[in-house]
């Protein structure tokens, strides 16, 4: 019967508490933002820009999303089936209806028909609607280059009642995906219901995904005034002015990052990068020590890092926006400036014959004489998706040996080690420039012991001349063993002009006392990008407002309002709810945390962390007998977890 009404009653007490919390702090607040015109749709474009338009319509881009029509659906469902384990699908064709059967490995059967299909090359995934408005992105997918079916995670082939599974949190198209896959989308996720009512303009990713709404260029079109705030002289929100670099390569970096929204669904096309998402720097897991690519952080994150960006090289130097495919294939792409002649629009370019043997050292033709293979690191994602690394660096075995990174060398020569590979290099670039130190070292020192590598963490954060990515990840780890000392050596960074080093450098402030904290981190309050104020509030969230002087209150108020909207946007992740949860014990909220872990497990019931927090909050607030109801409900989830085995052993029967 306890488990009964927790099953029954945790989703409304869970929701209702929250939205107590969340109403006390301001959260609910409806949010600014810039207006926008109608969209118009794609189709609408072609008439004045066909050669556009062609080649869009085939591109990635344009493939992103679509209906599963006979042309759109690359795989075979007539009559395939797909085994893994206890788990197996039947697919099938039937006048013109693309669906499959699914038996799952607790044996539970379900009949799906095919939603939508996502992708055209190197691999096709479909897209199966589990309850009304919810899309799910099913795991066995379609190898178009070898023609058959497989699993992206074979390694992981997880029961229906795990979070990890295709029917999860944390695979659910409308939250993870869309965004990126449609043009003008809102997720709309209902926070009482937990049902989607997501939109868009249009799916795939249009002409407006990027340069905003057209309504207004329509009419401009027509000799309409369209002078408003916010849109240029053409009508649109998004001006590609190649001058802008940094915009534009931060409308491309929407999607093509790894980072976390700020806002539900896509933000307009124009709004600054850092006033709509924060980007994940440098971390273990998602790259490597010395901040080549590990995990899918797609490009952003790296080419930040490379001399290319710092020299003023943008997206559209090497890609065509609209085709979605290099401008040149092979390295007459990088020659169009790595050559004798150079290229004005890079004078800083140091001019010499790179595509040649005596550069190399390969065959010319060969894979191994290919720029890419030496200065592009590629990783595979996604079973069969090769991407590559964009931070465009010389290989470096020598350090990879040192931190334990890889390189390209070792990549291909995989029956060699770095230390042969760091020898070769040697003896065929002795004058080399390219082997003193690395920020890679220090990262990965910080990375052991950020305490004892506090002194070099510290020099590169106050660099000016690294990339802002690296010093902003230097400071995050300073942050993890913060002092008095290093708050006052780095005060410097508070008015830093890049922004991740902004935000970050309000945490290096929290071994500061409250009240000299808040003086100290003032101006990030008011910075002009959201990112860098959310940071800075979420920082101060233990500071008393008793005391705060009312323009000081106003700032750390609203800095904490950004935030709030942020995770009212995201209430359909696990994730957040752990975040909420970590609020509520600041506040000494019991119940709002009791609600949050909860809320964290009915939507992934592997989170063991919560598992254990729900039973101390309920031994704590209702005793030693309900915190055994919850921590039998947990063991029966999770009857291996170290930490709940620990508990089974303290609380009593």
């Amino acid at each position: 019967m306890y488990l009964f009404h927790q099953c029954l009653f945790a989703r409304r007490a869970a929701i209702t508490a929250l939205l107590a919390l969340l109403s006390v702090m301001a959260l609910l607040w409806p949010a600014p933002g810039r207006s926008a015109p109608d969209y118009v749709g794609s189709e609408t474009c072609v008439d004045c820009h066909q050669d556009i338009a062609e080649a869009w319509a085939g591109s990635h881009h344009a493939l992103a999303w679509t209906p599963p029509t006979e042309a759109n659906v690359l795989a075979d469902f007539d009559g395939t089936r797909f085994e893994l384990g206890d788990m197996s699908v039947d697919f099938r064709l039937s006048g013109g209806v693309h669906g499959l059967t699914v038996t799952e490995t607790d044996g539970s059967v379900t009949d799906y028909q095919v939603h939508s299909v996502i992708g055209v090359a190197p691999l096709q995934q479909y897209l199966l609607e589990t309850e009304p408005g919810r899309l799910q992105s099913f795991d066995v997918v379609w190898d178009v280059e070898k023609g058959e079916w497989f699993h992206l995670y074979p390694d992981q082939n997880y029961p229906p009642d795990d979070g990890l599974h295709w029917s999860g949190p944390y695979k659910t198209w409308n939250a993870r995906c869309a965004e990126c896959h449609a043009t003008g989308y809102r997720k709309n996720y209902g926070q009482q219901t937990g049902r989607y009512r997501s939109t868009q303009a249009e799916i795939g990713v249009g002409c407006e995904s990027c340069h905003g709404p057209g309504a207004a260029h329509l009419a401009w079109t027509e000799g309409q005034d369209v002078t408003e705030a916010g849109l240029d002289e053409y009508g649109f929100s998004m001006s590609f002015d190649m001058a802008e670099r940094d915009a534009y390569v931060g409308q491309c970096a929407g999607c093509h990052s790894r980072r976390e929204p700020m806002g539900d669904g896509n933000p307009l096309p124009g709004t600054a990068y850092h006033d709509a998402y924060t980007l994940s720097l440098l971390r273990e897991g998602l790259y490597e020590p010395d901040g080549q690519i590990l995990d899918e952080v797609y490009v952003y994150g790296s080419f930040l890092q490379s001399r290319m960006y710092a020299r003023g090289v943008g997206c559209g130097n090497c890609h065509d926006p609209h085709g979605a495919e290099l401008l040149i294939e092979g390295n007459g792409l990088c020659t169009q400036c790595h050559s004798p002649v150079g290229n004005d629009a890079f004078p800083t370019l140091r001019k010499a014959d790179y595509d040649t043997p005596e550069h190399h050292f390969h065959d010319a033709g060969s894979a191994g004489a290919q720029c890419v293979s030496c200065h592009m690191a590629e990783r595979t994602y996604m079973g069969n998706d090769g991407r590559r690394d964009h931070s465009f660096r010389v290989p470096r075995p020598d350090l990879g040996a040192r931190i334990g990174a890889p390189d390209t060398c070792t990549d291909c020569h995989v029956d060699r080690d770095q230390g042969w590979a760091a020898a070769e290099i040697a003896a065929r670039f002795p004058d080399s420039v390219h082997r003193g130190a690395h920020y890679g070292e220090t990262l990965a020192a910080g990375r052991a012991d950020p305490a004892a590598a506090a002194e070099a963490l510290l020099a590169l954060a106050l660099d000016a001349d690294q990339p802002g990515i690296v010093r902003a990840t230097a400071v995050e780890l300073l942050a993890r063993a913060p002092t008095p000392a290093l708050a006052e050596a780095g005060l410097a960074l508070i008015a830093d002009d890049d922004p991740m080093v902004r935000a970050m450098s309000a945490r290096l402030q929290a071994a500061v006392p409250g009240p000299e904290r808040v003086a100290r981190l003032m101006p990030l309050l008011s910075d002009p990008l959201r990112m860098v104020r959310v940071e800075t509030a979420r920082s101060l969230l233990d500071v008393s407002p008793q005391g705060l002087a009312p323009s000081q209150a106003a700032l750390l108020r609203a800095g904490l309002q950004d935030w709030q909207r942020a995770l009212v946007s995201r209430l359909d992740y696990p994730e957040t709810h752990l975040v909420l949860a970590g609020l509520a014990l600041t506040q000494r909220n019991a119940a709002a945390a009791s609600a949050a872990f909860r809320q964290v497990v009915e939507m992934d019931p592997q989170r063991g962390e919560a598992w254990v927090m729900l039973v101390r909050l309920a031994h704590a607030t209702e005793g030693p007998r309900v915190a055994r109801g919850v921590l039998d409900e947990a063991l029966a989830r999770l009857p291996d977890d170290p930490a709940l085995a620990q508990l089974d052993a303290q609380v009593p029967r």
